[in-house]
C-alpha cells in the first residue's frame, strides 16, 4: 500500500477548462475516448477483430503517450488526470462487455471486474461528497491496466479465423495468464482505492476547518 497516494482536498483548477483542453496530450486522450465506441461496435458490430485489435493496441500506445507528452512539455493538468485513467476503464468496460456478449471470458470474472469498477464509482462519490479530489491513480491500478492491455489483444486474436492454429495454440494460456494476472492486480487496486477512501472519510478534519490537507490524520 505504500504506492498509494491518499486522497486530497479539492482545490481550485489553475487553469481554465479550454486551455487545458487545448493541450497535445488531453488532445490524444479525448481522440482515445471518442474511439471507445467504434470500438465496440467493431466488436459486436460486423465483428472486424483485426481493427479492433490494432484500435486497442493505438488505445495503449497513446495512453503511454500521452503521459510521457505531459510530462516533457510540462502539460500536466487535472484534467488529464481524469481524462486519462477514464479512457482506460471505459476501454476496459466496453472489452468486458463485448467478451461477454460472445462469450469469450465465464461471466463471472466479468461481474468481478466490473464490479471493482462499481465499487470505484461508489468511492469516488463519497469522496466527492467529502470535498476531497479523486483517489490519485496507484502503481497497482497503471501496473493491473497494462497487464490487461495485453491480455485482451491476445484473446481477441485466438478469436479470429486468419490466425493459425498452432500460433493459436501458442497464444491461448499465454492471454488466459496475462487475463488472470492483470484481474488480480485490477482487483486488488479496487481494495486499495476503498481503503484509500476509507482513511479519508475516517481522517476528515473537522467541519471549521477547509484548508487543503492530507486525508490521513497528522499527515
Amino acid at each position: 500500500m505504500s504506492t498509494d497516494q491518499p486522497a486530497r482536498r479539492a482545490e481550485p483548477a489553475e487553469e481554465p477548462l479550454l486551455r487545458q483542453l487545448a493541450t497535445l496530450p488531453n488532445m490524444i486522450s479525448l481522440v482515445r475516448l471518442a474511439l471507445v465506441p467504434v470500438f465496440l461496435w467493431l466488436l459486436l458490430g460486423p465483428r472486424w477483430d483485426g481493427l479492433a485489435i490494432l484500435l486497442l493496441v493505438f488505445a495503449g500506445i497513446s495512453d503511454w503517450l500521452d503521459g510521457k507528452l505531459a510530462r516533457w512539455l510540462g502539460q500536466l493538468s487535472r484534467l488529464g488526470q481524469l481524462l486519462d485513467p477514464a479512457a482506460d476503464r471505459l476501454y476496459i468496460v466496453a472489452t468486458l462487455l463485448a467478451f461477454l456478449v460472445r462469450d469469450i471470458l465465464p461471466w463471472w470474472v466479468i461481474a468481478v471486474l466490473v464490479g471493482r469498477e462499481l465499487t470505484l464509482g461508489v468511492c469516488v462519490l463519497v469522496l466527492r461528497r467529502r470535498r476531497f479530489t479523486y483517489p490519485e491513480v496507484t502503481y497497482v491500478g497503471k501496473g493491473a491496466t497494462f497487464v490487461l492491455m495485453y491480455a485482451f489483444p491476445t484473446l481477441l486474436f485466438i478469436q479470429t479465423d486468419f490466425a493459425d492454429p498452432l500460433i493459436i495454440d501458442v497464444l491461448r494460456p499465454v492471454g488466459y495468464a496475462f487475463m488472470i494476472w492483470g484481474g488480480v492486480l485490477y482487483v486488488w487496486s479496487g481494495v486499495l482505492y476503498v481503503v484509500q477512501t476509507w482513511l479519508a472519510v475516517r481522517h476528515r478534519p473537522s467541519g471549521g476547518d477547509e484548508r487543503p490537507r492530507n486525508a490521513v490524520a497528522g499527515v
